[in-house]
């Protein structure tokens, strides 16, 4: 079936639906609904046989919903209407949520019901849910959708005034700032991080701190360090500790409010946006193995389980700064220091790793200088795991990986997936060669013709894809809670199978071997002497599109960057995709990825 998604942006849940419809055969274009755009003009050039909305933020037209069936996913169960569903799941602590796949009717959320798919809520940000397990739910509601559209019998169930099973309609306003407001001398721990969880990623809490206006990004609670409410107590890792009325909460990022007639703001980590304002602080560190206190935040940190080690980081939108990459290169080599034979690294859930720190790069005094720093710290420790040869070496990736932070999981031995992850192995949509030993890897796993179409193409690719690939070993099915504790039983059958010995054996002499063939050295050097000359060049497309990236700049319109014979890409990559299935305007030509890998989250 020839399926039109229309959408605001090609966000995490879109590359979602694109890659899994792709998947199953279906012919796939996209549209973005852009300011200025005609989405009808947009339909009558598609012609396609249905349209889905995985994510708009905009109404569909009538003159486009009258002639055809568009359906719409709502991030809500049935009878929740309004812009801040999630939000608002968030604020107000429920435990079950769900998503409705619905067609586009007059009234907003209020057409027919396709499909809606339960799902839990979990103590995470509304960021995380989104793309765990409010994602898992509504690419089943989808695929269901879809699969009742194409049997041509299904009627879909008519939403009524007075409700559906009893439970009337409700439509809840955009959740503003005067309800996320927190009270910093009346707000407990809990509220206020139900707050930050509720505006994660966007829009933030907009706050006042140090003289400045301030939207706060992202929210984990302290246990143990006390002061006035509102008071900063200390840092860690870039973030900063601010008291509650009952405890404290810890506060990754920032972002200053926008000045009238000035450029748009960005997050960066809190002691850095703070910058010269913060008073003198310390800085409250606490081990790589914390062991079982409860409520202690860290962005890294080591576990053991027997003879597997399973080293774990989390960094907000899956970016990797240079201090980020140095310090979880620390953690690296002290975990390598453990007598294990396995070793696991990725993060618990969401984000692997997106690779280098824009934000980072964007604020800095030099941002080319600061580019290769981050892109040589990243090197050091894809280097490390490449060259560890004492033992087995396990990336897991719960969620979504991009560029670097793609290429980050291929230098282990094993890369086990959770089936939900979308992996994006390119980096051209930024304007950038790329580094992290890709053209020693990649090649290495899917071949050097794949290789080159993936990067050229810069398509996302879905975890089973992958896995037909060769990008990755094993897709896990799971829910995004039960990941950590599916990949610990893998790892521990993995240390205990009695050949596991001499394959970390086999893999030292192998090394050796390469290195006096064609050292991994080499790619780095080849890799970087690029990178070099588009970080020194003032005029390199890169530092516009990191620009765009980082600012949030709209693109003009929905351009492909397909040449008319990658239309077949689904063909040559996935060899159980029929011959019909073509994919049309993917990217954005100039617009580069965003934290989840493409472009912005919901």
């Amino acid at each position: 079936m020839h399926i039109l998604l229309v959408a605001s942006a090609f966000n995490s849940l879109t590359q979602r639906v694109h890659t899994a419809l792709r998947d199953r055969g279906h012919a796939v274009a996209v549209e973005l609904a852009l300011p200025g755009g005609s989405l009808q003009d947009a339909v009558r050039r598609h012609a396609p046989q249905l349209i889905l909305a995985p994510m708009l933020k905009t109404a569909i037209p009538r003159e486009v919903w009258s002639a055809h069936t568009c359906l719409i996913v709502h991030p809500g169960p049935v009878g929740d209407r309004g812009p801040s569903s999630l939000d608002w799941a968030i604020h107000e602590g429920v435990g079950q949520w769900g998503v409705t796949v619905l067609q586009a009717a007059e009234e907003m959320d209020a057409g027919d019901v396709w499909a809606s798919v339960p799902c839990r809520v979990p103590p995470v940000g509304k960021s995380d849910l989104y793309r765990n397990e409010v994602g898992d739910a509504a690419l089943a509601a989808v695929l269901l959708a879809v699969e009742r559209f194409a049997s041509g019998t299904y009627v879909p169930v008519e939403q009524h005034a007075e409700g559906m099973d009893g439970v009337p309609p409700r439509t809840r306003p955009y959740l503003d700032q005067s309800v996320r407001r927190i009270d910093w001398t009346a707000d407990s721990t809990d509220t206020v991080v139900r707050k930050l969880r509720a505006a994660d990623s966007q829009p933030g809490v907009l706050d006042a701190l140090l003289g400045g206006e301030w939207y706060l990004h992202g929210g984990h609670p302290e246990d143990e360090l006390r002061g006035r409410p509102g008071e900063l107590l200390a840092t860690r890792a870039g973030a900063i500790c601010r008291a509650t009325s009952d405890g404290a909460v810890w506060i990754p990022e920032l972002r200053p409010r926008r000045v009238p007639g000035q450029p748009p703001t960005f997050k960066l980590p809190a002691v850095q946006a703070l910058g010269d304002r913060l008073p003198p602080l310390p800085e409250h560190t606490v081990p790589l193995y914390p062991g079982p206190r409860h409520r202690i935040w860290t962005d890294i940190r080591y576990r053991e389980n027997g003879n597997v080690g399973f080293l774990s980081f989390s960094f907000p939108g899956g970016a990797m700064s240079t201090a980020q990459c140095r310090r979880l290169l620390d953690a690296y080599r002290e975990a390598c220091s453990r007598p294990t034979s396995v070793l696991v690294l990725g993060a618990e859930r969401d984000f692997f790793s997106n690779g280098i720190h824009l934000n980072v790069i964007e604020a800095a005094e030099d941002p080319g200088a600061e580019s290769w720093a981050n892109i040589n710290a990243i090197d050091d420790l894809v280097e490390a795991v490449l060259t560890t040869t004492d033992r087995l070496v396990v990336s897991a990736v719960p969620g979504n990986a991009a560029a670097g932070g793609v290429m980050l999981a291929l230098a282990a031995d094993e890369v086990w997936c959770r089936a939900g992850a979308v992996l994006n192995p390119h980096y051209r949509l930024m304007g950038l060669y790329g580094s992290e030993y890709w053209t020693y890897t990649l090649p290495r796993r899917v071949g050097p013709e794949v290789a080159e179409r993936l990067t050229r193409e810069a398509l996302p690719v879905s975890s089973s894809s992958a896995r037909r690939l060769g990008l990755v070993d094993e897709v896990i099915e799971c829910g995004p809670g039960e990941f950590v504790a599916e990949v610990g039983r893998r790892a521990g059958r993995l240390a205990s199978l009695t050949g596991t010995g001499a394959r970390i054996a086999a893999k030292k002499a192998e090394a050796d071997r390469q290195a006096g063939i064609a050292p991994p050295a080499a790619f780095r050097a080849q890799e970087l002497a690029r990178m070099s000359r588009t970080f020194r060049d003032p005029d390199a497309p890169y530092h516009a599109l990191r620009r765009a990236f980082v600012r949030k700049e709209s693109p003009a319109g929905t351009p492909s960057h397909l040449a008319p014979d990658a239309a077949a890409t689904p063909v040559a990559l996935h060899g159980s995709v029929p011959s019909a299935a073509r994919v049309t305007g993917t990217a954005l030509d100039g617009v580069p990825p965003g934290p989840d890998g493409w472009y912005q989250e919901k």
